[in-house]
């Protein structure tokens, strides 16, 4: 009986968190999916690309919510348990109070593994995969981000302003100013060679995209190309505008979080090598507490489970049991807030690194020692 018991209030605890992650996890994807929106409208992705993206993302956000969602989730059944005297039955059983804490932690240490696993390996793997969709992207859908009469530059090095397009997909009074190399190729026997910058202006043009390229096709205009302070004009009848070599402004490199868990420890014993080179400013410190935050963070959830445990000292019937319920929640919102804002400070200094390591540790042992001093008082 005490075991189906037990497997009663963790089935209903996984149960409630199951949907109360899953809602709130999909409340916030829904929003950031909207700002994602900004990858077709703006810099020229496909839907494909935004759809796998937006989606990708969502075991990063179930990776930050899930210490608050556990702690509302067991917080809310341990006074529905009490209030509808659900408690009672354990202790009627021969159930002592110290027996269920001590269930109740192991499933926590369950749910902090598993938040290890999520934050250390799944969701950075997720984030990398959606960034590589950004990363291989071509810019599909190059004619969307074109709005005539705006001037464009979502587009790295390249600024577009079309005055008009007619219905047949020709524009009309072209502008583009390149930053880059040349992107022009105008044949063996008129070739302008390399230019570093470049102005075109264009009476006419077409967008001309196949599998192996995308350029515009100019007509009847003007080139000024600038390299080293100086001007040359050039008219043409006819040019082809390169675009496959240009990529979007979206960031492309991958970030810390999505570095892997071994690379990011190679970069805490200072091994660099040819695989590391390629993270963006990746250093030390962000190394550091990046691992702190995948690896060490979770354990935060034993120590807000056994404060949200003391409610169980309590009985509804208590004239304090109210005072008690809105202390409790205050304080193990504080010590998520102190744990997330001493991170930030762990790799500042020693003091800073002690803090964030000892907290969670010291607080559990406390934490439990006042409960095993109070239920002893109380037999």
């Amino acid at each position: 009986m005490k075991k189906l018991l037990f497997q009663k209030f963790m089935l209903d605890n996984l149960k409630m968190f199951s949907i109360t992650i899953l809602s709130i996890g999909s409340i916030v994807w829904i929003i950031q999916s909207v700002n994602f929106l900004d990858f077709v409208t703006e810099d020229g992705h496909s839907f494909k690309v935004y759809i796998y993206y937006s989606l990708l993302n969502f075991p990063k956000i179930v990776q930050r919510i899930l210490p608050f969602v556990f702690f509302i989730t067991l917080f809310y059944q341990i006074v529905l348990y009490e209030e509808n005297n659900q408690l009672l039955i354990f202790w009627i059983h021969g159930i002592k109070k110290i027996q269920l804490i001590n269930i109740i932690i192991i499933y926590s240490i369950l749910f902090s593994l598993f938040q290890i696993i999520l934050g250390g390996f799944i969701s950075p793997k997720s984030k990398d995969m959606a960034r590589s969709f950004i990363r291989n992207s071509n810019l599909d859908f190059f004619s969307s981000i074109i709005n005539p009469g705006t001037f464009v530059d979502a587009v790295e090095d390249l600024t577009i302003f079309i005055e008009k397009e007619n219905e047949l997909g020709i524009y009309k009074n072209i502008f583009l100013k390149d930053d880059s190399s040349s992107s022009l190729n105008t044949g063996p026997s008129n070739s302008l060679g390399e230019i570093k910058s470049q102005i075109i202006f264009a009476k006419t043009a077409r967008l001309i995209s196949t599998k192996e390229s995308k350029y515009f096709k100019l007509f009847g205009g003007k080139l000024l190309k600038i390299n080293n302070n100086k001007i040359d004009v050039f008219e043409f009848k006819s040019i082809d505008f390169d675009l496959s070599k240009f990529s979007t402004k979206t960031t492309i490199f991958p970030k810390i979080q999505e570095v892997p868990a071994l690379i990011l420890m190679k970069c805490l014993i200072h091994i660099y090598s040819d695989e590391l080179q390629k993270f963006k400013d990746i250093d030390y410190l962000s190394c550091t507490q990046e691992l702190l935050l995948r690896f060490y963070m979770p354990i935060i959830i034993p120590l807000i489970t056994l404060i949200a445990c003391l409610l169980i000292l309590k009985s509804k019937d208590d004239i304090n049991y109210k005072y008690s319920k809105l202390f409790l929640f205050i304080l193990i919102f504080l010590v998520i807030i102190i744990s997330e804002a001493s991170l930030k400070y762990s790799t500042t200094n020693l003091i800073g690194l002690s803090f964030f390591i000892l907290f969670p540790i010291f607080g559990f042992f406390l934490v439990y020692f006042i409960l095993i001093t109070k239920l002893k008082y109380k037999n």
